[in-house]
């Protein structure tokens, strides 16, 4: 296995032309990251539980149609899949309304991370909104430590959403225990409060050890911070209808990259893998933003490759 995708999975109900009508399409962004590798050619799997529900059902499908190993393959009666009403506003970006009070996703358990699955693959990756409430929380904590424990490569998705955390400072203290376990770390340039600010990013991944860090720039493009230097990859002008997902296809892209590299520990990384692997992974985002909807708009490395 090379890649496994810990935490939520849910539907992302998306508005159509029709006022107050909905699409419910699959969602949630390690689920997102993990249907991306698996259209790069990546061998993955999904940590995660969903309800036993006519929503969770159809997911199952979705992660089994992209031959996504499921890692918690029954399905949970103790709540319903987790479900977001996306809002869209003018240029194709959005805000979530979440029903997880509770959802399936964060059922989650330490029992369900099992060594053998985390010994058995390159990378694992992760995000924050699994860390809001247990026992997903403690379980995604144990999971990236288990991986580290293991000389496996960790990646981490700050993907802060207000709606579900109400304070960015809980947040962050939950995400602040994690860092010593990342090697590959994406904020958004709305989400730099969590490093201190830009100018701190340096100093930020020299006291936890982050061996890349990438900063999303939207239509710009992606900055990146590598040993000490740091420049933008530019993205490409596109028509954005639909920013759900982008980030994931980005980050999905470029894990995917990455891996196409080989690499099995953070000394193998350099600066030319970072920059490659940042234009392919801008050319998935600028690919899924012209698309609605969230996993249903990812692109497959054929279609990477030739907008590239």
């Amino acid at each position: 296995m090379d890649i496994i995708c810990a935490g939520e999975m849910l539907i992302d109900f998306t508005p159509i032309q029709q006022p107050g009508a909905y699409m419910a399409n699959p969602g949630g962004a390690p689920a997102n990251v993990a249907i991306a590798t698996a259209r790069n050619g990546i061998s993955t799997a999904f940590l995660g539980i969903l309800g036993n529900d006519d929503f969770g059902k159809k997911l199952q499908g979705v992660l089994e149609e992209d031959h996504v190993k499921m890692l918690c393959p029954d399905l949970t009666d103790q709540a319903i899949t987790t479900l977001a009403f996306v809002t869209l506003y003018e240029g194709g970006e959005r805000s979530f309304t979440f029903a997880r009070k509770p959802g399936a996703d964060i059922l989650l358990s330490k029992e369900d991370v099992k060594e053998a699955d985390i010994a058995d693959c390159r990378m694992l990756h992760a995000g924050s909104v699994s860390l809001s409430d247990d026992p997903s929380r403690e379980a995604i904590g144990y999971a990236l430590s288990m991986a580290k424990k293991h000389g496996k490569l960790v990646s981490f998705d700050v993907n802060y959403r207000d709606m579900i955390w109400h304070d960015m400072d809980r947040c962050k203290q939950e995400v602040e225990k994690l860092l010593p376990y990342i090697d590959f770390m994406k904020i958004s340039d709305e989400e730099l409060y969590f490093v201190d600010g830009e100018d701190n990013i340096k100093a930020f991944m020299e006291e936890h050890g982050i061996t890349v860090l990438i900063e999303t720039l939207g239509s710009k493009g992606a900055r990146y911070f590598f040993r000490g230097n740091s420049d933008v990859v530019a993205g490409r002008k596109v028509n954005a209808v639909d920013a759900t997902g982008a980030g994931d296809a980005f980050w999905g892209g470029f894990l995917s990259r990455m891996l196409m590299f080989g690499i099995t520990k953070p000394e193998e990384v350099t600066e030319d893998m970072v920059k490659t692997a940042l234009a392919y992974g801008n050319a998935a985002g600028g690919l899924c933003v012209q698309k609605m909807g969230g996993i249903p708009a990812l692109p497959t490395k054929e279609e990477i490759e030739k907008f590239l």
